[in-house]
């Protein structure tokens, strides 16, 4: 996994070091330079600016300068405060203006069609939350110190910040990273290997989805358990059957419409994990079902969809073996407000107070455990937005979680492989329905899971 710090986190990281800071600029001089030699595909003939600030982020873009000078590379420096309105007639622009600590605005100069490289972080993007103003320059590549900052995976910042590299300077930054980026390689090192002697009751999974009419969540809800690795998927929609469309694998066993929760608290000792609420409807006996399942359940269980809003608001004494699945909206009803930008404050705040995992849905999906350690996925773009996409995530998490993974380590991959698969679908006009099938795809080409772009 690749450590993410803040702001803060990379200070407290930087005054640490063992070595002085001249050392630590020189590093990263160096890296932003051999980054620059990549872009420009050689030295010979080439011409670089350099748009540096005052503090450290400035120079490293001094020293990257002072080596691409020795390299032939001819070399402006400007200075941000006053660089001029252009920076025309050159092959690379490496922007050192400001690093994750800016606070304010920028105005940078027109580097027209010139590509960007930007040290550390496109000034003038947040380095907590991403957040950016108009005018930033968007780079194409990013050559960041020791640790990714959250403002290179939230936000404006993500696609502002082009291909991003993180260069090794020596800093020991473990020690303070509490947030990490999962990639293929730790998603598969978390699968376990199936034993010769399986059977299917080893990952079972019941789904509790679904009401009279709306069926499509649970059966989503189905297909992603069963794709994601589910040896055996019960489902079961209170008061009604499910529709035609679920899956022939599933078991479909009927649960009585308004005392189900009771029934099903009876049945679970062969369960690995429980899925609850997608399609649920808000009808008047549902929230106290939910309560009395979520109360009750001693296996790992993922509340999404309507069961998120049967727990109310502000939730509290909830087990770190519930997931809970909110996007935006959801998060604003269980908490009383919208997240904000900072979505890996918003996301520790709910499972601190809530006592259960909380898998915060987005473009970047933030997984946060009630200790307060992150998990972050950057593999989702926008075919994610479209309906019944987080009904299939809700049964891919609860799949992994029925063979064995913590329900963190669950979340995060199922979210890294669910962002994956969709990449391997139509740009425009894919479903909700296409993903589950492209989910043991997405498996089966696990190491490719990285940070996007």
């Amino acid at each position: 996994m690749i450590p993410i710090l803040g702001p803060d986190e990379m200070r407290a990281a930087d005054d640490a070091a063992a070595e002085p800071v001249e050392v630590l600029i020189s590093r990263a001089g160096a890296a932003v330079a051999r980054a620059a030699v990549d872009l420009l595909g050689g030295t010979y003939g080439r011409r670089v600016v350099v748009v540096a600030g005052k503090g450290n982020n400035g120079a490293d873009g001094r020293e990257a300068a002072r080596r691409l000078r020795r390299r032939g590379v001819r070399v402006g420096v400007v200075d941000a405060a006053s660089p001029g309105p252009t920076l025309a007639g050159c092959d690379l622009v490496i922007d050192a203006a400001y690093g994750t600590g800016f606070r304010g605005r920028w105005s940078p100069p027109d580097p027209g069609a010139t590509p960007v490289l930007a040290v550390d972080i496109p000034s003038g993007v947040d380095g907590h939350t991403g957040e950016a103003g108009a005018g930033v320059l968007a780079a194409v590549a990013t050559v960041t110190f020791a640790a990714l900052k959250p403002g290179l995976v939230l936000g404006r910042g993500r696609e502002l910040a082009g291909e991003v590299t993180v260069a090794d300077i020596g800093l020991d930054v473990e020690r303070y990273a509490s947030a990490h980026l999962v990639a293929g390689a730790d998603v598969a090192g978390w699968l376990p290997t199936r034993p010769v002697d399986t059977h299917k009751w080893r990952a079972a999974v019941w789904i509790v989805a679904g009401s009279p009419g709306m069926t499509g969540a649970a059966t989503l809800a189905a297909r992603g358990a069963q794709r994601a690795g589910a040896g055996y998927v019960r489902l079961s929609t209170p008061g009604g059957t499910t529709g035609p469309g679920a899956p022939l694998e599933a078991v479909r066993v009927e649960v009585p419409a308004e005392v189900w929760a009771g029934a099903v608290l009876a049945d679970l000792h062969r369960f690995k994990a429980v899925v609850v609420g997608p399609g649920l409807g808000r009808q008047a006996p549902t929230a106290a079902e939910v309560h009395h399942l979520v109360e009750g359940c001693r296996v790992p269980m993922v509340v999404d969809g309507d069961a998120l809003h049967a727990l109310g608001e502000r939730p509290r004494g909830l087990r770190p073996t519930t997931v809970l699945t909110p996007h935006d909206g959801e998060y604003a009803a269980l908490t009383g407000g919208p997240p904000g930008p900072d979505r890996l404050a918003a996301a520790r705040a709910l499972a601190a107070a809530s006592g259960a995992v909380v898998l915060l849905k987005g473009p970047t999906t933030v997984v946060a455990h009630p200790d307060g350690t992150v998990l972050v996925t950057a593999t989702g773009d926008s075919r994610l937005a479209t309906a019944g996409t987080g009904d299939v995530l809700s049964g891919m998490v609860a799949a992994l979680m029925a063979e064995g993974l913590q329900p963190a380590q669950a979340a995060a991959a199922a979210a890294a492989v669910h962002g994956s698969a969709a990449a391997l679908g139509w740009r425009r006009g894919l479903v909700a329905g296409d993903l589950p099938d492209l989910v043991p795809v997405a498996f089966d080409h696990i190491d490719h899971i990285v940070h996007p772009r």
